[in-house]
């Protein structure tokens, strides 16, 4: 189905922390608001002591959960909404504009994998506040179970604002001091639904501060525990840790535990101190004994594959960039549709590439519009570019 995506400038919405009403208002008759049964919260300045409250289950409309359809992957992290310029090659103080769009990676993910005709639940936390609602509404009209989702009284759901270069590259301005996403705890982690799952997958954000990276350690375990399948994408964000070097051992902290990791070159760099990311002696480096597959991402020019047994370089599919965010996630969610479906692809250098290939498509077509989870394709849509593309 279609999102429904505003586009506004400042003049014409409140994101005050401190604004009265019960909802914020979007004056423009484009604008919306999200309906909910449930009441958001009223937006009042709240005392630290309200920090520690748990937060709320969703009650009902929780998404189908298709596991007699298809193989599970539950994702797990943080889920926020990505305010991205209208224009792009403008700084943020100079965009007239920003289009508000839903994002987060492992919410990308799990709505990419849904999109392609997979079956995904996303656990994680936003504010009980209107962001957060439509956020979860998202989920479940994009037919990703939104069961582990809580809701926090006393933080806001994360914003984060995205500068576009002209090249469609974009850097990341995070509204999140504390959002609730950080706030997660164990105690209300869905556990059923993680042990459910063919793959568990996750980033690294969640482990920047307590209580969620004791909430993520605690669900990874439970998933390896019932012999579920651990993906990891780090998603280095280097202005949201303390510092460098902290977010270097925080990646690292949980790398031999996967059984599937996805980087980009930039990570391998950050990585390794600055050695060469193309330089296969290098990335093997990072290969963990455990590892059944280590993927890395190249942009424009596709993804290298690494297994015990072979490794190779997949083209990707060429379009004109509008903006990269989210084109990793989309990736990500290529293949870990496919791998949930049939894991002896892991075995199978051939099938494993034709994945592969599929997977750089679903990333490529989402650089072709602005926001993350508004431009993941669908399963026809990749097929349709991959048989464009041979012809």
């Amino acid at each position: 189905m279609a999102l429904h995506c505003a586009a506004f400038s400042f003049n014409s919405v409140s994101l005050s922390p401190q604004a009265s009403g019960p909802s914020l208002r979007f004056l423009s008759p484009s604008s919306f608001l999200w309906k909910k049964s449930v009441k958001a919260s009223v937006f009042s300045s709240l005392s630290p002591a309200r920090f520690r409250l748990q937060g709320k289950a969703l009650e009902s409309g929780n998404g189908p959960l298709k596991s007699d359809e298809s193989p599970l992957v539950v994702c797990f992290g943080e889920m926020l909404i990505d305010f991205v310029p209208t224009t792009s090659g403008l700084s943020l103080a100079e965009a007239p504009a920003f289009k508000k769009a839903p994002g987060g990676a492992p919410a990308n993910v799990a709505v990419g994998i849904a999109r392609l005709g997979g079956s995904s639940a996303f656990i994680g936390k936003v504010g009980e506040d209107e962001f957060g609602y439509m956020l979860a509404d998202i989920l479940r009209e994009n037919n990703v179970n939104n069961k582990g989702m809580r809701f926090d009284p006393g933080a806001r759901t994360a914003l984060a604002f995205v500068t576009l270069r002209k090249d469609g590259e974009r850097e990341f301005m995070f509204y999140r001091n504390p959002s609730a996403d950080m706030l997660l705890q164990e105690s209300e982690l869905d556990l059923d639904l993680i042990k459910k799952a063919k793959i568990f997958h996750y980033g690294s954000i969640s482990l920047i501060t307590e209580p969620c990276k004791s909430a993520h350690i605690a669900a990874a375990k439970a998933a390896k525990d019932a012999g579920v399948i651990l993906s990891y994408d780090p998603n280095l964000r280097l202005p949201l840790w303390p510092s460098a070097e902290s977010a270097r051992e925080g990646i690292l902290s949980i790398w031999d535990t996967a059984d599937i990791i996805k980087i980009s070159e930039e990570e391998i760099c950050f990585l390794t101190q600055g050695e060469d990311p193309y330089d296969d002696n290098v990335v093997r480096k990072l290969y963990h004994q455990n590892l059944k597959l280590l993927l890395v991402t190249e942009g424009p020019d596709g993804c290298r594959y690494y297994t015990k047994e072979f490794s190779g370089r997949v083209k990707g599919l060429k379009v004109e960039p509008v903006d990269t965010t989210g084109a990793g996630d989309a990736f990500v969610a290529g293949i870990l549709s496919q791998l949930a479906s049939d894991t002896s692809l892991l075995q199978d250098e051939g099938r494993l590439r034709d994945a592969l290939r599929f997977a750089n498509a679903c990333g490529a077509l989402t650089v072709t519009e602005r926001g993350a989870i508004p431009a993941l394709p669908t399963r026809e849509t990749v097929h349709s570019a991959l048989l464009k593309s041979v012809a």
